[in-house]
Order: C-alpha cells, then sequence, then structure tokens
C-alpha cells in the first residue's frame, strides 16, 4: 500500500527570514518530517506548488484535481495552508469520487520547531489509510469531511460546521 502526499505550500513549509522580518518559501520539509516521524510506509512526495493558501485560485485547484485524478494511489494526502483548505476539500469532494483523500496543514511553520505540523502529517498520513474513499480535512488529531468542517479563527482549530455553516 503507497500513500501518494502532493504539497501545495502553506504554513507547514514556510521560512522565516531574520533579515526582513518575513515568511517565505524555499524548499518543502517534508522528506526531513517523514524520517523524523520514523515513517515506516511506502510515500511519494510530489511538490505541486509552494503558495500560501490565501494566493490560491481556481487555476491552482484544477491542478490539485488533476494530480490526484492522475494518482495511481487511491491513499491521498495533500499538505495545504489553513485558510483556503477547506474551499480546496470541498472542490476535490465535488470532482474525486473513489479515492481517500486528507488535506492537513499547520498553524506555526515546521521550521519553528514548535509545529503542529508534524503531528498533523502523522494524523493525515493515518487516515489516509484507514478511512473510506472520502475527502477529509485532518487537523490536531481529528478528521473532518469536506463540506461539514470549517475554521474557527477566533482559536486556531479546526471545527465541525454548524447549521448556519459556522464552526461550532
Amino acid at each position: 500500500m503507497s500513500v501518494r502526499v502532493f504539497v501545495t505550500g502553506g504554513t507547514f513549509d514556510k521560512e522565516y527570514d531574520e533579515l526582513t522580518g518575513t515568511l517565505h518559501f524555499d524548499e518543502t520539509h517534508l522528506t526531513e518530517m517523514l524520517q523524523r516521524g520514523r515513517c515506516m510506509i511506502d510515500v511519494s512526495v510530489e511538490v505541486l506548488m509552494m503558495i500560501d493558501s490565501l494566493e490560491m485560485k481556481e487555476s491552482h485547484r484544477v491542478r490539485i484535481v488533476q494530480a490526484c485524478r492522475e494518482a495511481v494511489e487511491t491513499q491521498i494526502v495533500i499538505t495545504h495552508g489553513t485558510d483556503t483548505m477547506v474551499d480546496t476539500a470541498q472542490v476535490l469532494a465535488e470532482q474525486l469520487p473513489g479515492k481517500t483523500i486528507v488535506l492537513t496543514g499547520a498553524m506555526v511553520p515546521y521550521a519553528f520547531g514548535s509545529s503542529d505540523g508534524l503531528f498533523n502529517l502523522g494524523s493525515a498520513l493515518s487516515f489516509a489509510q484507514t478511512l473510506p474513499p472520502g475527502v477529509y480535512i485532518a487537523m490536531n488529531g481529528r478528521y473532518f469531511t469536506a463540506g461539514n468542517v470549517a475554521k474557527n479563527r477566533d482559536v486556531g482549530v479546526f471545527e465541525e460546521r454548524t447549521g448556519n455553516g459556522e464552526a461550532r
């Protein structure tokens, strides 16, 4: 059993420039994270893009859908920025039946050392192997079905949506 991991950027892979005080992208940390987490499953990592999810456009989502569709693996993890992760999950759910796709991200960059990214990546890999086909978001040890999740920006966590579409 093999899991494909698609990298799209997001806080997961951001670096801090001490001279300018800004966050930016260099390379993905995924290989290092898999090694550090002592991952024992067959994982194939592919970088699709390295962008902040607030910069994600429809064309980026089309590329993500196409990559998932073309992947021979039926179990897929996508690292993604948390600001628009829910939107991408919904697009994938509408267009890709038959695969188990789990989106995950981080609230703190992995490079900071205190990131939730390593835990979220491990959870996403586990959920991708055990959940039935569908599209999910995995954050903080929980998983949520696409279309039934929202980011609670006040506390920085993902929650199930209430009847009015807001996080509980």
